[in-house]
């Protein structure tokens, strides 16, 4: 118990772990509006009131993130010139994503002029979409990769039983997390589509809600601390 509670605490300290959490407030209360629209007004509204209160505070703890993406950029990580390349790619697409952000915040809470809010967000989303794309061929790459090395340990015959089940299991363990990479930013770009190309698909309430919330729970399990 004691254990859960410390890496709960560890887990909040980070902007990423906060971040996920009030995300998770945002779009389970945009699927409470959705489900009480038809039957509880009063309900519908308040759960209305939480979602909107919860997007504008992660868009202003949010507030310089762009420079994580500029710090990646000039680092440009990956351990071959494709990879470093998508890399790129990538975080200049996510660092767009979260400067536009900031005036798209501005603009909804009257700062600026409201009427920017729109275009704000389209560009936003889309810097954000472009990102992703580029996030998830980087993560498929790295997952073939990952598969071709734990081929290539298993046939190793100069190695011990234990360092081959180390290795293996390091692997499996980014597999892993790489696997919820995937899931968070496929279902982050199907909301950033929905506000680039509006669709019946992706506006679709349940769609934004259920993608917000893979999103927001794959995030969770990626940080919670090991």
């Amino acid at each position: 118990m004691n254990d859960s509670v410390d890496k709960l605490v560890i887990f909040l300290a980070k902007r990423d772990g906060i971040d996920k959490l009030v995300k998770t407030f945002q779009y389970v209360s945009k699927l409470v509006h959705w489900h009480a629209e038809s039957t509880n007004l009063k309900i519908a509204e308040r759960a209305k009131q939480w979602e909107v209160s919860s997007g504008l505070s992660r868009k202003a703890f949010r507030t310089g993130r762009f420079l994580t993406g500029l710090n990646a950029l000039r680092r440009s990580p990956g351990s071959t010139p494709t990879l470093r390349f998508l890399a790129v790619l990538a975080n200049a697409g996510e660092m767009v994503y979260f400067f536009f952000d900031h005036f798209l915040w501005l603009s909804r809470i009257g700062t600026l002029n409201p009427s920017l809010a729109r275009k704000m967000s389209f560009i936003s989303a889309f810097g954000e979409s472009f990102g992703y794309i580029f996030f998830i061929v980087s993560d498929f790459i790295a997952l073939k990769e990952g598969l071709q090395e734990e081929k290539r340990v298993m046939n190793l015959e100069d190695k011990s039983i234990d360092k081959k089940n180390e290795s293996i299991r390091k692997i499996r363990s980014d597999r892993v997390m790489r696997l919820m990479a995937v899931a968070a930013n496929v279902a982050d770009l199907i909301i950033a589509v929905a506000d680039i190309e509006p669709n019946p698909f992706c506006n679709h309430t349940v769609t934004l809600g259920i993608s917000g919330l893979v999103s927001a729970w794959s995030g969770w399990y990626r940080n919670w601390p090991s």
